[in-house]
């Protein structure tokens, strides 16, 4: 909001309509980013309207974006394979095998702890969106990997700032440092094609969409059929399970 408001060189209660479609007009906007931000201005001034700051919405003169149902990008095994052969840094290489195997998100994977892990229970503690905490299996090659490479059993921040000690890094550091080990290996990626790798790899063992979802901490099962790609493969298995009656 506070960028919108910037953008449009008004005050938070000045907003109009014509100021809303300008901002969503924006080419570099993907038609999901157009609709969620459509749904955070609906959301702040229907607050506006509920506390008697302003009088009507101005969302409400506004069409709602249409979003496009999200197509699963997951990157190949080969993809991670190649990856993990090259990559030196045991930061990044840590980094890429939280996102591939246990599926966190960029922000989950910056601030994760020593004490976000219970080796010995086999399981982790992850804070995601909303702030809500799940508890996960941990994947035995992130648990042998992070104690032959020094991770555990140390306590605090796994992947600490280099300019501000004590502080995890940034969101954006995780993204860089993986993108740019995707691209020494001459793969375009991003690391949310590994968390689409995770789910799609799930369905793809003949776990259950219903587990995935859990483990992909989603609330819907919509979302999860989002990340999870079903090759023809396995199409043709399940079609060939489907048979007529006896005659």
């Amino acid at each position: 909001m506070r960028k919108f408001f910037a953008s449009a060189q008004i005050g938070p209660l000045d907003a109009t309509a014509d100021h809303i479609l300008a901002y969503l007009d924006r080419p570099e906007l993907r038609p999901g980013t157009k609709s969620t931000y459509h749904g955070h201005f609906r959301a702040y001034f229907d607050w506006l309207v509920r506390t008697g700051q302003i009088s009507t919405n101005p969302v409400l003169q506004t069409p709602t974006p249409r979003r496009h149902k999200g197509v699963p990008r997951p990157i190949t095994l080969a993809q991670l394979g190649a990856v993990l052969l090259a990559v030196k840094r045991r930061r990044t290489r840590m980094m890429i095998m939280l996102a591939s195997l246990q599926g966190l998100r960029v922000h989950e994977i910056a601030k994760i702890r020593g004490q976000d892990f219970d080796f010995a229970a086999g399981v982790l503690y992850v804070t995601g969106k909303g702030g809500t905490t799940a508890l996960l299996p941990i994947h035995e090659d992130v648990a042998a990997y992070a104690i032959a490479a020094g991770f555990a059993p140390l306590l605090g921040y796994w992947f600490e700032s280099y300019v501000k000690p004590g502080q995890p890094v940034v969101p954006q550091a995780v993204s860089k440092a993986i993108h740019d080990a995707y691209q020494r290996v001459g793969v375009v990626a991003t690391p949310h094609q590994m968390r689409h790798f995770y789910g799609t790899s799930l369905v793809r063992a003949g776990v259950s969409l219903r587990v995935v979802q859990e483990l992909m901490r989603h609330q819907s099962l919509a979302t999860t059929q989002i990340y999870t790609e079903v090759d023809e493969d396995q199409m043709r298995a399940g079609l060939a399970l489907v048979r007529l009656p006896a005659a």
